[in-house]
């Protein structure tokens, strides 16, 4: 009789659980994360191949960017929706998981692969690199202390102006940057791996892609296809997912998003650091948190501008404290141009104290 009764709570239980799960979509929401991350890893593999033909500072480029595909797709989807606060959260968390998680387990396992000697990396490439970050936390930074000091001149106008006149100014930074990267300061962005196959002391000399340019491209686009018949099933079932998983939405989507979206990133971030490629696995890490800072969200901004969408720069005060903070601390872990495991072991335990906080954290603008 007692062991009837418990089996008939326990049923009672797993059916009221059922019930909240499907009434608020959560079981799509679940199918379409998991879904996105063989995407994103297959999307990660074909601009390392496509690297092959355009060099290490190009490839590391074109892999962060079309890496962020994930993350921009998902943003307009949400822009469209009007969840304006989910597009802000979930850059933020691409910014902060590629910055300390992807950036982390890079320098864990290439220190770990390659323990018997010091690994290097273009340390003037990442001081720009830290330069365009603390710009980005510094267009961030001032709409939310305007707001929280109630010093506008148009209460509740000024705000979002500002925001627009920063985003188009941070646009035109980025594009500098490109030409500064790309075309006027080349020889800075050499590559140590780069510069010793100048010498003839590269030992890398016998790779080759294992498919061709035009391949590449179409993998590239029909990953990107199916990333967004994904995405706008995901944005559609959040707010269910959170309701029936009982898991505040900003930590889905500052941490559970960008897990998801900086498959590709992390993936071949690690994969180039085992290979003591750290120029690449950097060029894809930190340069995805500077597009994404840089580029992404001031688009979102002037994408939200031109549909009638108001997003702003006001990424709520413990938000911005967050990505203040983790730049400084990545800024110091980049300022001497070397890595090893332990680095790499202290960014994951940041990245883990700021999953932590924004679990316990209540947004306040909901």
């Amino acid at each position: 009789m007692y062991v009837d009764h418990i089996l008939e709570n326990l049923r009672l239980l797993v059916m009221k659980r059922w019930r909240k799960l499907t009434g608020h979509l959560g079981w799509v929401f679940g199918p379409s994360l998991l879904g996105i991350v063989p995407l994103a890893e297959r999307l990660g593999y074909a601009t390392e191949q496509l690297a092959f033909y355009t060099g290490d500072t190009v490839g590391g480029l074109l892999n962060a960017t079309f890496g962020n595909a994930t993350e921009l797709i998902i943003s307009i989807y949400a822009l469209k929706s009007g969840m304006t606060r989910v597009v802000q959260l979930s850059l933020l968390g691409s910014i902060l998981s590629n910055m300390l998680l992807v950036l982390g387990c890079a320098f864990l396992c290439g220190g770990i692969v390659n323990h018997k000697k010091e690994q290097v990396f273009n340390k003037a490439a990442a001081s720009v690199n830290s330069g365009l970050l603390l710009m980005a936390v510094m267009g961030i930074l001032f709409p939310a202390v305007l707001h929280y000091t109630h010093t506008e001149v148009r209460v509740g106008k000024s705000e979002l102006s500002l925001s627009r006149l920063s985003s188009c100014i941070m646009l035109v930074a980025y594009v500098a940057y490109l030409f500064f990267q790309l075309k006027s300061q080349r020889s800075l962005y050499v590559s140590v791996n780069e510069d010793e196959s100048q010498n003839g002391n590269n030992s890398n000399d016998d790779e080759s892609p294992d498919i061709s340019k035009w391949e590449t491209l179409i993998w590239l686009s029909v990953m990107t296809a199916w990333i967004s018949i994904l995405s706008e099933y995901l944005v559609g079932a959040m707010e269910g997912a959170s309701m029936a998983w009982e898991i505040p939405v900003a930590f889905i989507s500052v941490i559970l998003l960008p897990l998801v979206g900086n498959a590709a990133e992390h993936a071949s971030a690690i994969m180039f650091a085992m290979k003591d490629k750290l120029d690449i696995s950097l060029g894809v890490a930190i340069g995805s948190s500077t597009q994404i800072s840089m580029f992404v969200i001031p688009f979102c901004v002037v994408i939200g501008w031109i549909i009638g969408q108001p997003m702003d720069l006001n990424f709520q005060l413990f938000e911005t404290a967050a990505l203040f903070l983790t730049v400084i601390v990545v800024a110091f872990m980049l300022q001497e141009g070397t890595a090893n495991y332990f680095k790499g072991l202290m960014l994951i335990l940041c990245y883990l104290i700021v999953a932590a906080s924004f679990y316990v954290h209540v947004d306040s603008s909901q």
